[in-house]
């Protein structure tokens, strides 16, 4: 399975809101800046997240875009699922009515067995499992 440019992207723009939770309503703007990522691609990414309460959003000039809990509180796989439309590695896994072999397919336990690798792996990690890790890696990697 590949993660698509959109799931990266979200998962970025998402650790850029913890980062900066603190500094109340961010413009989309700034984080385009941070990230390096085009601010209209990131518009594309916003409705999924405010559609299922992931953001909240303010409006005008102190406008922008906050998370609407804390950042212990998001997977990677909660996220990954919602811009990539699930994790299955293959259609029969997430719907094995639409194929005619699952009853006797042999190697479906393999494809069932990485999927639950898989999201079990991504739920397991939050955005402040993310943070927490980039703070440990800064502090035990000094500058030179």
């Amino acid at each position: 399975m590949k993660i698509s440019t959109k799931g990266r992207y979200a998962l970025r723009m998402l650790l850029d809101l913890a980062e900066h939770k603190d500094c109340g309503f961010i413009a989309l703007k700034d984080i385009a800046e941070r990230q390096k990522i085009s601010k209209k691609y990131l518009e594309q990414i916003i409705p999924i997240f405010n559609r299922d309460g992931i953001l909240r959003t303010n409006r005008g000039s102190q406008g922008g875009y906050q998370l609407a809990k804390e950042p212990y509180q998001y997977t990677v796989g909660e996220i990954l699922r919602l811009t990539e439309g699930g994790l299955s590695p293959v259609a029969c896994v997430s719907d094995p009515v639409e194929c005619e072999r699952s009853s006797e397919c042999v190697v479906l336990p393999i494809w069932k067995g990485l999927y639950h690798v898989m999201n079990e792996y991504l739920n397991g990690i939050t955005l402040q499992d993310i943070l927490d890790q980039k703070k440990e890696y800064s502090v035990n990697d000094p500058v030179i």
